[in-house]
This record gives structure tokens, sequence and C-alpha cells, in this order.
């Protein structure tokens, strides 16, 4: 005869486990001998196994005891539908790790490849994290809603990158992330990248209505809201004729 910590000893459960399935009636509490100690016989370490092999597989214990007390066809039917039931979460565990993949895999969660290398570029050129986060926000906003589009802008952004002036631009719109909102410098990049446009106008203005109006206002306010200078920077494209940040019009100067 067992004591209680020697049954689970023998089950490989915990003496808290055998008291949990005394309360749910899973498994027989025995009467208390003359020493006041419950004492368990092999029939009852044969019956805690069964229940902690049917609870180990994921068996709620509330079916356990209604398995235990089956016939071999009703087990058998049991067992074929608990099968299906860990077979459909084993397939959703698997859509949950695919999932935490994405997360892990960064950029590329809400980016195709080819925005995600145009990243990588800046960060390869050194373009400091800042700048690149807000490059990747805006581009996962033009993905969610143009994803057919996107493999032309990266392409046109990848060129962008391969031009020695419009690349020192980019390293200009870099530093001015930590400018004061009235830095005298902004002028002079405004400056600049006037001179970028007009070079090749056709090339930076924006003349296609794939992108809606709305979505280039949105981007526009997370330049807006992120750079303390960008306002002053886009006062400057206007007094030198030309309105706008995500899509470009030519107008009067100003």
């Amino acid at each position: 005869m067992l004591t209680i910590s020697q049954l689970a000893s023998y089950a490989g459960v915990t003496v808290r486990a055998v008291r949990h399935y005394h309360a749910k009636g899973l498994l027989p509490e025995p009467e208390r001998d003359h020493s006041g100690y419950r004492r368990y016989d092999a029939h009852a370490v044969v019956e805690l196994i069964r229940i902690r092999t049917l609870a180990g597989a994921g068996v709620p214990l509330a079916r356990v005891r209604e398995l235990l007390a089956a016939g071999e066809e009703e087990f058998n039917a049991a067992v074929a539908d608990i099968d299906r039931r860990l077979r459909a979460e084993i397939r959703q565990r698997q859509r949950h790790r695919e999932r935490i993949a994405q997360l892990a895999a960064g950029d590329s969660l809400a980016l195709p490849p080819e925005a995600v290398a145009y990243l990588d570029r800046l960060r390869e050129l050194g373009l400091p994290e800042l700048m690149i986060e807000g490059e990747r926000d805006a581009w996962i906003l033009v993905a969610a809603q143009l994803p057919e589009h996107m493999s032309f802008y990266m392409k046109v952004k990848q060129q962008q990158l391969d031009d020695p002036a419009t690349l020192q631009l980019y390293r200009d719109l870099a530093a001015m992330i930590d400018w004061e909102a009235d830095d005298p410098r902004v002028a002079a990049v405004g400056d600049r990248l006037v001179a970028l446009i007009e070079a090749d106008a056709e090339g930076w203005e924006n003349h296609d209505e794939v992108m809606p109006d709305e979505l280039a206002q949105l981007l526009d306010s997370v330049f807006l809201d992120s750079v303390p200078t960008a306002r002053r920077l886009l006062e400057r494209l206007e007094e030198r004729g030309w309105r706008g940040w995500t899509k470009l019009e030519r107008i009067q100067p100003t």
C-alpha cells in the first residue's frame, strides 16, 4: 500500500495534482487507515497514470472522467475527435509562430522586399535611424493603400540615391531633424532642393493621379509633425514656386 507521496512518485505527478484529481472526482479517495493516512493500491497507480496521460494529451478534465468510463469503441471515437482538435490547435499555433517570425523580421512585417532593400540601403549610407523609421512608417502607409505601385516607387527612390546631389539632400534632411523650427539654414536646404527639382522637373513633379490626395496629405502631416523645420522648408518651396511634399506641384512663386 502506498502513501499519497509514493503514489504521486509512481505516476510521475505532484501530490497537489493527486489532490486536484480527488477534488474533481477523477480519482477515488480511499479511506484513512488506523494511523490516519490514506493508502493507495496498484489500481490507483494505474488509474492515476491514465488520468495523467489523458490530461497531458490535452484532454479537458471534464472529459477525462467520461473517457475513463467509456467502452473501447466510444473511447477510440473520442480519441479520434481529440486528435482532430489537437491537429487544428497545432495548425493555429504554427500560424502564430509564423506571425511571431514576421514580427521578428522587423521592416519586412508590413513592407515588400524592395522597400526593405531601400531602407537597408539608407542604413548602409549611414543615415540616422530616426529618419529611416520615418521613411519606414510612411512607406507602410503607401504599401497598405497602393501595394501594386510599390515596385515603381522603390525603383525611383533607389535611382535618387544613385545621384550624389540627391544623396546630399537626404543627408541635409537627416540633419534638419535636430534643428530648431526657425533655423536659418533651412532656406539653403530649400534652395538646394528647388535646384534639384528644376534640374529634372518632369521627374520630380508628380502628375500621377494614382496616389489619393488624402494619402498624400496624411504623409505630409507625418513629415510636418515629426520635423520641427518641416513647415519652414515647405514655405521656402512655395517661395520658390513649388507646393507640397509627397505630391509636388508647380505654382507661382510667392
